[in-house]
């Protein structure tokens, strides 16, 4: 069964994370073709005069599946984030974040085994901004009932698909006592009416913070609006080796985007040290949610021989710079290849 990916290259190291991974995919025996399409500042650089062209977000939509790499977002200013208008766009509604601990990856954790599900169309960063007078500025948090209610089924949903045993809830509605309260409240009433087998409780974020430095083996899935869960899936990704090392997803009803989390790198670009492991994990997402969603268990397959091969790699200590290892991004792809069939 073949499938047709959006890749999307991304700015700065994106080229180099994607490409490795794209050749390990290609190695691996995925039935996969590729239609390349282009987001952020390399969309400026291959031609367009937007930094979201319509026929990336329409190829996207007619094929349901992306793989995208790092795509630049300015502080302080310049153009409005791309990934979120991405997000927004396709209505990927929610990211699922998984943080588990690799052998031979040492933290100071061991056994870290969350996963951050994180709304992804609203809160915050709805982007809504006002300039009331100089120097006054205020930012609009926005909460829908909708909203709320289909990111609290999609964590319980997968909670039960995966034999998950708990939710809990991060919020700060002792403060925010409408927005984060319609939160917390259609996540209790997914939770009594529908899956009362999974465990359910809330914690105000940043006693849930203090708890997760502490000790990350009481939680298991973490259910959080658009910021908090931005600022958790970091956190988390702390415990066990940093944004390299933990991969991402943005489900939609309609599109699905896998992306490696972490940022575009620019000061690394083009120098072949870029730890292309976060992309290659989330590739492997992908191929999982193709076995799930289209009925092909050879993709199945083929996410668990990238798997062991990662993972054995990482084991032998055939690992890039960050790591403690001497491999360089392509070395590394070449290092996963090797031991694909071993």
């Amino acid at each position: 069964m073949n499938h047709t990916i959006v890749m999307i290259p991304g700015d700065g190291i994106g080229p180099e994370v994607t490409g490795a991974t794209r050749r390990i995919l290609d190695a691996c025996g995925a039935e996969l073709s590729w239609i390349e399409r282009h987001a952020g500042l390399a969309a400026l650089e291959n031609g367009s005069d937007v930094l979201l062209p319509e026929e990336t977000l329409d190829t996207i939509r007619e094929h349901g599946v992306a793989l995208k790499g790092p795509c630049t977002t300015p502080i302080g200013g310049g153009f409005s984030s791309v990934n979120v208008a991405l997000r927004k766009q396709l209505d990927t509604y929610a990211a699922v974040r998984p943080i588990r601990s690799l052998d031979g990856v040492k933290t100071r954790y061991e056994d870290v085994d969350i996963v951050v599900v994180r709304e992804n169309t609203e809160g915050l960063y709805s982007g809504i901004e006002n300039v009331i007078t100089k120097g006054v500025i205020t930012s609009l948090k926005v909460a829908t009932e909708p909203a709320c209610r289909r990111i609290a089924e999609f964590a319980f949903r997968y909670a039960r698909s995966r034999g998950r045993k708990r939710v809990t809830a991060f919020h700060k509605a002792n403060i925010m006592k409408l927005t984060d309260g319609l939160f917390i409240r259609c996540a209790r009433e997914a939770h009594e009416a529908r899956y009362p087998e999974i465990e359910y409780d809330e914690v105000i974020i940043d006693a849930g913070c203090m708890r997760i430095v502490r000790d990350p083996s009481g939680f298991d899935i973490l259910l959080c609006e658009n910021l908090y869960g931005d600022v958790m899936s970091d956190l988390c990704a702390g415990l066990v080796g940093g944004l390299g090392v933990t991969p991402g997803a943005n489900f939609g009803d309609d599109a699905n985007v896998f992306e490696a989390v972490h940022g575009t790198a620019p000061d690394i670009a083009g120098k072949n040290v870029a730890n292309p492991l976060a992309m290659i994990m989330s590739a492997v997402m992908m191929l999982n949610h193709l076995a799930e969603t289209r009925d092909d268990p050879s993709a199945r397959a083929a996410a668990m021989r990238i798997r062991d091969a990662y993972n054995a790699c990482i084991a032998a200590r055939e690992r890039t710079r960050d790591l403690g290892g001497s491999l360089g991004t392509s070395e590394f792809a070449d290092a996963v290849i090797n031991r694909l069939d071993a």
